[in-house]
């Protein structure tokens, strides 16, 4: 959400679905802190949880997947 939210800022749904994911994150999961960093071919995603820095990495062509369906359909850009 946090792709679509950067390519759609006037998307209040994505912002909201953006926030309650985020809430999850951190009430259900621990996590304090939760960043990302884009590279050529992936999303890096750094996060804490219980003092512990722990890092993943995405594909950037499954990570981008739901900003461009939302694109690709007429329903959501109106």
């Amino acid at each position: 959400m946090v792709i679509v939210v950067r390519h759609r800022p006037d998307d209040g749904a994505a912002k909201q679905t953006l926030d309650f994911f985020a809430q999850i994150l951190h009430e259900d999961h621990m996590l304090t802190s939760v960043a990302d960093q884009v590279n050529e071919n992936t999303y890096t995603v750094t996060y804490e949880r219980e003092g512990q820095i722990n890092q993943a990495e995405f594909d950037i062509i499954l990570c981008e997947q739901l900003w461009h369906d939302i694109e690709s359909n007429p329903k959501y850009n109106e």
